[in-house]
């Protein structure tokens, strides 16, 4: 009874593959028709090898001779394939498309704006092969409320590897900013920079209070506040590149500050060093009488008297180029505490000298420039509660604000008790004076800021469109 019953199974199994094998093929498209008892057949010896491995159908219906290796497709599924592998393989034959790198503008880039309603950008870089036959460089904008389509930038010739071309972008960000090649009407290269924003830049410099020597590191909270230094943007938390200190600065809430006013990113250049003179930030050759406390960038003449090296001076101005023409809207200037009551008073500078060489730092790093930028300077003389700052230097600093110099800073000697580091006893600023220094900051600049993109709509300033 259990062999019966096992044929008996067997014998079913049998059945239910001929079956199958049945409607497959009736239900394939062969190029001739099969008498049913030819496929009946066919489809017994199918079963009997199913055995050993499944049997499939080739291309007109056939038996296949390699089981299980290939599926079945009719004539129409053939050229298709033919078709897409040839398609693919044009570039191959005669074309050499390119590959796309783009070398700015980079990630978390922030572009000084020309009026409130935008700007300009530099789109650059280079095709990774020659293209061969004439074709377009397109960009197009997405994200940060812009939409757009795609533009043409500029045309690419053949042999042509390197690309550069403006693009005008609406004030705001961050935006994605994608990039394409097309040669006869296809895209043949496509890139994309993810946070690109048309806002406001600063170069931040000074001393130690406006580099990262503050008590607790600071974090941009809106995330669209960047910093550069050395060819790189980043987001600016703390500790800001290109500034001395490894701890917190007022940067960051200076920044959110801005961003939460005018809804635009903000950029920072910051390049101050701590408890440097303002002699130091001279260029190079320039003299004085007595040296400041610490002498790394200055040098004694053989008649007595000091002058400076120039070194700070020259990283200055280079850290300002690399902004371009007109391309930050201000410095902010934070010094002034080592130039005032020195425990050796041999090396404390007078307000006379220090108005002169402030003065004289400004406009002749704007004349290597080539173009006049704006600088706010702050009162900044404090030490400690026993020495809350230096009248002399205090009327100094105030003195270029009323001879138009400068522009009128926060009056950081006020800002004492919990906002400062040591409970209080320190020079520099705790965490939360910190932020209070970066609010008094941007209390200064907002309402300044505002006159200026004002006064570019008033006079009619390009405006970019609108995507």
């Amino acid at each position: 009874m259990f062999a019966i019953g096992m044929d008996s199974q067997a014998r079913r199994r049998k059945n239910d593959r001929v079956l199958e094998c049945a409607r497959q093929s009736a239900a394939s498209t062969p190029l001739w028709s099969r008498p049913k008892r030819q496929t009946h057949h066919l489809c017994q010896q199918a079963a009997v090898r199913s055995k050993r491995t499944p049997p499939t159908f080739e291309t007109y219906g056939r038996p296949s001779k390699n089981y299980g290796r290939l599926p079945a497709m009719n004539l129409m599924q053939l050229m298709n394939r033919l078709f897409l592998t040839l398609f693919l393989a044009l570039p191959a034959f005669g074309q050499n498309l390119p590959s796309l790198h783009l070398e700015v503008p980079s990630d978390y880039q922030v572009h000084q704006r020309i009026s409130r309603s935008g700007g300009r950008i530099v789109v650059a870089g280079k095709l990774l092969h020659s293209p061969s036959i004439p074709g377009s460089l397109e960009a197009r904008l997405n994200g940060g409320g812009a939409s757009s389509a795609w533009q043409q930038l500029t045309t690419l010739n053949p042999g042509q590897t390197r690309f550069q071309a403006e693009l005008m972008v609406p004030s705001g960000g961050w935006y994605v900013l994608e990039v394409r090649t097309t040669h006869a009407n296809r895209t043949t290269a496509q890139t994309s920079i993810p946070h690109v924003g048309m806002g406001e830049i600063f170069v931040v410099s000074g001393q130690s209070n406006s580099a990262n020597h503050g008590e607790e590191k600071q974090n941009s909270q809106t995330e669209r506040v960047a910093t550069y230094y050395n060819g790189t943007w980043r987001i600016a938390h703390d500790p800001q590149p290109g500034a001395s200190g490894s701890a917190g600065s007022f940067i960051p809430s200076f920044g959110d500050a801005l961003v939460e006013r005018f809804n635009v990113p903000v950029g920072i250049v910051a390049t101050a060093v701590g408890a440097t003179s303002v002699r130091e930030w001279l260029p190079a050759g320039t003299p004085f009488p007595n040296p400041p406390t610490l002498t790394g960038n200055v040098s004694q003449l053989a008649d007595g008297t000091w002058e400076s090296k120039g070194t700070l001076f020259n990283r200055l101005v280079i850290r300002m180029k690399e902004m371009g023409g007109n391309g930050f809207r201000a410095v902010l200037w934070h010094q002034g505490e080592s130039d005032a009551n020195q425990s050796d008073q041999t090396r404390t500078l007078t307000g006379p000298l220090y108005r002169q060489f402030l003065t004289q730092l400004i406009r002749d790093s704007s004349r290597e420039l080539g173009w006049q930028p704006p600088w706010f300077v702050a009162l900044a003389s404090y030490h400690t509660p026993e020495d809350p700052g230096s009248p002399e230097i205090r009327t100094a600093q105030r003195a270029l604000w009323e001879s138009g110099v400068a522009l009128e800073g926060p009056d950081s000697d006020a800002m004492t008790g919990d906002l400062r580091d040591n409970e209080g006893k320190g020079v520099h600023f705790s965490g939360k004076g910190l932020r209070e220094h970066g609010a008094r900051w941007a209390e200064k600049v907002s309402p300044w800021l505002e006159r200026q993109l004002a006064a570019t709509t008033n006079s009619g300033a390009s405006t970019p469109p609108r995507f």
